[in-house]
């Protein structure tokens, strides 16, 4: 597999559908495909026809508004046909502008509002465990969405009940809606944060598959803690 050519299919189809629907969050959807691309087509544990079997890995899309993303993946690994792409955001279409778990049932969580996807993940890798059934939870939040107070609640329970199943991404593309972080409200030191709150964390580039693949590859061998892979992006990346 090319991962190269396979992301740059996936930013164009995400783009085209952006463009028909005439609105969109293009800069965080780009920054996000490599992520997502590696733990659709390498990274989970899930089987494309059966969202409802119990021993799946989950991916929960925190930062919902980035949902073209998702979708051009799904089209990409087979989920949805690639023609759906062209309905994103229209009325009666099940692509909304968010992603909704009764439209579209092969996603996990109905998430938009920040902060609320990050918790639901949490809860799935808890009830998981609870059920011992062995697979894992990825979840991805914005960096802006960090300034969510929710998020640290959730950061404090995760690593209380040791959620070693739970792996966060962030989508650090330095940006939010109207402005840098820094100049909203900073962020650094982010990985010094999350240690403090007791989780694993690994730095990676976002975009280059070699790290992306070391990181969760590293987070699956992770014993005790859940991990946090920052992920330095570029927004609006190709």
């Amino acid at each position: 597999m090319n991962f190269s050519k396979l992301t740059n299919r996936i930013r164009i189809n995400s783009l085209i559908s952006i463009f028909r629907a005439e609105s969109g969050h293009p800069g965080g959807v780009l920054s996000s495909i490599d992520i997502m691309a590696y733990l659709f087509t390498e990274g989970m544990n899930y089987t494309r026809d059966n969202f409802e079997m119990k021993s799946r890995d989950r991916f929960i899309l925190s930062k919902g508004h980035c949902v073209p993303a998702l979708y051009a993946v799904a089209a990409e690994v087979g989920i949805i046909p690639i023609s759906r792409l062209s309905g994103l955001r229209k009325l009666n279409h099940e692509l909304q502008g968010h992603p909704h778990r009764i439209s579209t049932p092969w996603v996990e969580a109905s998430t938009g509002s920040l902060g609320q996807g990050f918790s639901f993940a949490i809860g799935e890798a808890k009830g998981l465990e609870m059920q011992g059934i062995k697979n894992r939870v990825y979840v991805m939040l914005g960096d802006g969405e960090l300034q969510e107070g929710e998020v640290w609640e959730g950061a404090m329970f995760a690593a209380h009940y040791k959620l070693d199943n739970l792996c966060a991404i962030i989508d650090y593309n330095k940006m939010q809606s109207d402005d840098l972080n820094e100049n909203i409200m900073s962020l650094d030191s982010l990985a010094a944060k999350w240690k403090a709150f007791n989780w694993h964390v690994v730095e990676i580039d976002g975009h280059d598959y070699n790290e992306i693949h070391s990181a969760f590859s590293e987070a699956k061998k992770r014993k005790g803690s859940p991990t946090v892979v920052i992920a330095h992006t570029i927004k609006g990346k190709g």
